[in-house]
């Protein structure tokens, strides 16, 4: 007779324990306290703070799915903490530090516009959940919500260096939350820069353009960075106009790959 322990015969094997990866895990908390850092320095009136912390969100979130495909640890239960991450970091942080800022005081234009953006960061995140497979890889569809955050708390941080108070600037910020908010929710093209190989080697020309931008950077944060990311929230009009006027095809989005000029937007 076999050992009451035994597995009875006929059953199926016990599949392995699912884990969760802690090293890609662990950027996407990081970039998650960075929104909530925001959020509290803002409600302490320390607007600068708040806007290092959403920049420093941005730079952890590019790092954690790089981590991820890196060490080959890549996971459906990181994909969904990396989406509700950036909504904190990149949806309701800038809404309500730019409503606690400026908006509110036009009372109910303001919370509009805070929703406005909110609501376009959400719609945004869950588009690109569910269009994952079906967009060209070298390209965003609409404005990347890391970056619409980028030109909300970036005019934030340059006003609030350049000695302005929110009240003062409250129609500028409210058009800026609704730029970047619809822009988000646009079938404009963005560049991804995913096609970008970190693992390639590179002329040392790149290396030393590279410290050059992080000098340039360090001139004025505020200023630099804000243009940096103006430039890059207009760059998808202009190459959407681009291709256009060329006759070529200005949606990233492809439904099959039947064919042949579709098969390239699955790579």
């Amino acid at each position: 007779m076999s050992d009451s322990n035994d597995r009875a015969e006929g059953d199926a094997p016990r599949k392995p324990r699912k884990g969760i990866y802690v090293l890609p895990n662990l950027f996407t908390l990081a970039a998650l306290f960075g929104g909530f850092y925001a959020i509290v320095m803002a409600m302490n009136d320390r607007f600068e703070m708040a806007a290092i912390g959403v920049f420093c969100a941005m730079v952890l979130d590019s790092l954690d799915g790089r981590v991820a495909r890196m060490t080959n640890t890549q996971s459906a239960f990181g994909e969904q903490m990396d989406s509700l991450a950036d909504m904190v970091s990149f949806g309701a942080a800038p809404a309500l530090i730019s409503y606690e800022w400026a908006l509110k005081s036009v009372g109910r234009w303001g919370w509009v516009a805070a929703f406005v953006y909110i609501s376009c960061a959400a719609l945004r995140l869950a588009r690109f959940n569910v269009n994952t497979a079906v967009v060209d890889r070298r390209f965003f569809q609409g404005l990347p919500s890391p970056a619409a955050a980028a030109l909300v708390m970036g005019f934030i941080w340059l006003m609030n260096e350049m000695g302005y108070e929110g009240a003062e600037v409250v129609w500028p910020m409210f058009a800026m939350c609704l730029y970047s908010g619809l822009t988000m929710v646009t079938n404009v093209p963005f560049y991804s820069f995913k096609d970008v190989q970190m693992k390639k080697s590179v002329p040392f020309a790149v290396i030393v353009m590279l410290a050059l931008v992080i000098a340039v950077i360090n001139i004025h944060p505020p200023i630099v960075l804000f243009a940096l990311f103006m430039l890059y929230g207009l760059s998808g009009y202009a190459l959407y106009i681009w291709r256009r006027s060329h006759g070529l095809q200005t949606s990233v989005i492809s439904t099959s790959t039947d064919e042949p000029d579709e098969q390239g937007l699955h790579k």
